[in-house]
């Protein structure tokens, strides 16, 4: 494998680790957003990748789309809240912070993988021409 179809993979893996770390970004800051409505509440987004090519154009990890979760949203009894229903109930995302915060961590480890195989073909490359010099 050459070391551009390397480059190109950890790139673009590092590309779909950006966008997961963008829903997830946005997932914690709609996570406590009220709605009066199931229709307006904020559902949860998560990426769907895929592994593409691996012939002579070379492998890469590609973001296919970023779908709504279909968990069911949390239901709320607050009478007094502004935006209650006529039945007095409020709709919140249907984002749980833990699982989140843990996807958070898997998103950030697998970036930091692909940046440390950059600096590893880096050295390998440098260490390529040393020999080239001698």
């Amino acid at each position: 494998m050459s070391f551009k179809a390397i480059s190109q993979i950890a790139g673009s893996a590092m590309s779909a680790q950006t966008t997961r770390l963008n829903t997830i970004a946005s997932n914690l800051a709609n996570a406590q957003s009220a709605s009066g409505t199931e229709a307006d509440a904020y559902h949860a987004r998560k990426p769907v990748f895929a592994a593409v090519g691996g012939d002579n154009n070379g492998a890469r990890v590609q973001v296919l789309d970023v779908v709504e979760s279909k968990e069911p949203l949390r239901q709320v009894y607050e009478p007094g809240h502004p935006l209650a229903n006529e039945e007095g109930m409020v709709y919140y995302p249907n984002v749980n912070p833990v699982a989140e915060m843990t996807d958070m961590l898997s998103a950030s480890r697998a970036f930091e993988s692909n940046v440390e195989v950059l600096g590893r073909v880096k050295q390998m490359q440098n260490a390529l021409l040393k020999l080239g010099d001698n």
